[in-house]
Order: C-alpha cells, then sequence, then structure tokens
C-alpha cells in the first residue's frame, strides 16, 4: 500500500469515515478541503443492488446536468449532406462518413461522444473494437443514433452525461467541478440520483440505493446519507 502524503493524511482525517454527511453537508466539506493546482471534479458513486452481469439487472442511461460538467466536450457526428451540414452548425467538432471512420482505425479519436445517424451505423459498426471499449459507440437507446443531430450535439456539449453501472454494481460519474456553488452541484447531485433511481431495472431485488459517496479529484470519499433518496 503506497503511503499517504502529509496533504492526504490531513484530508483524510478531516473526514469522518463513520459519518453520514448530508448532502449539502459533503458538498461544502469536499469544496472546502479541494486545494489541488488544478479544478478538481466531484465525482459521485453509487453502490446499486443490483448484479450487471444479468441482463435484467443493467443500469445504464444519459442524464443532462442542468449546471454542465465544467467539462469541454469534443462531438464526433457520422453524417452525410444536410446532416452532416446540420452537425456542423450545432458546434459538431469532427464531422465524417468514411473518411471519419478511417481516422478512427488509424488511431486518431479527436472527439470524447460520438452520434450517428441510422443510415451511417453500417460504417460505425466497424468501429465497433474500436470505440466499444472507450464506451464511445453511438447506441439509439442512448440518443446518439438519431436523425436529430442538433439536439444530440447540444444535449453532449450542455452537459450531458452517460452512466453506465460497472462489474461491482456501482455508478461511477462526474457531477461537475469544485469551483460550481454548492446549489449547482446540489442540482447536478439531484438530476443524477432521480435518474439512475428511474432507471430501476426490472431485475433488481431489494435495496436498489444501497450507499452514495462524494469525492473530489485528489479527494477522501465522503459518504453520504441516504435517508429521503428513493430507493434507499
Amino acid at each position: 500500500m503506497a503511503k499517504q502524503t502529509k496533504k492526504q493524511k490531513a484530508l483524510a482525517e478531516a473526514v469522518d469515515a463513520n459519518k453520514l454527511y448530508g448532502i449539502d453537508e459533503a458538498i461544502e466539506l469536499i469544496k472546502s478541503k479541494a486545494n489541488a493546482k488544478f479544478d478538481e471534479t466531484v465525482e459521485l458513486a453509487m453502490n446499486l443492488g443490483v448484479d450487471p452481469r444479468h441482463a435484467d439487472q443493467m443500469v445504464r442511461g444519459v442524464v443532462n446536468l442542468p449546471k454542465g460538467t465544467g467539462k469541454t466536450v469534443r462531438v464526433g457526428v457520422f453524417a452525410k449532406g444536410a446532416k452532416a451540414e446540420e452537425a456542423k452548425e450545432a458546434g459538431a467538432d469532427v464531422v465524417g462518413a468514411e473518411d471519419l471512420m478511417e481516422q478512427v482505425q488509424a488511431g486518431n479519436i479527436n472527439f470524447d461522444r460520438c452520434i450517428a445517424t441510422p443510415d451511417m451505423m453500417g460504417v460505425v459498426g466497424r468501429l465497433g473494437k474500436i470505440l466499444g471499449p472507450k464506451g464511445m459507440m453511438p447506441n439509439p437507446k442512448l440518443g446518439t443514433v438519431t436523425m436529430d443531430v442538433k439536439k444530440a450535439v447540444t444535449d453532449a456539449k450542455s452537459g450531458q452525461v452517460e452512466y453506465r453501472v460497472e462489474k461491482a454494481g456501482i455508478i461511477h460519474s462526474g457531477i461537475g467541478k469544485t469551483s460550481f456553488p454548492t446549489e449547482d452541484l446540489r442540482a447536478n447531485f439531484d438530476a443524477l440520483v432521480d435518474a439512475v433511481v428511474k432507471a430501476k431495472p426490472s431485475g433488481a431485488k431489494g435495496k436498489y440505493v444501497r450507499k452514495i459517496a462524494l469525492s473530489s479529484s485528489m479527494g477522501p470519499g465522503v459518504k453520504v446519507d441516504t435517508t429521503g433518496v428513493a430507493g434507499a
């Protein structure tokens, strides 16, 4: 186990590992202890009562964070003709068809989110082994395979995040930056938690939301009191 630095030790001691903090209290504690030289991301971790190895217990979706993420998201769009022009006008960073496929195959992935029109999925399908492991494969269920290119690009740019439960039954997602006001982080927290609760799969049995914790990029985890959270 790596030895803690004095700064890490001081941060850990500032948090009571046995205490469940109120949501606003947890956010304020994280903000007050964030002292990295960069604007740290506030991360949320939700431990759910699901086993994602079973198809009827998978939890996955997208949610628009009302206060944004604080990150600049590069959007790539696979489209042709009028839809390609629509994507460019909406602010997409990279737009193309077979030419964009060749760029990705060559290892040049100059985007963080990927959107495609339905007619381009034959092309995009060839990139499954590249985009799939990166979590960037367009999916109609997530709104990233669509003819409404303008909305998809705008959503991706304005604070939409994708969440997906991991093997251990945990969802990790950023909900903003430590420079955000507490009320903005709280609004994003509520939006994400509400979306995950509404996405409860049919196969989930017993307690659904088991634990929630918040942390900053460089800070310790702070356990959140889930009293009042639906499904907890």
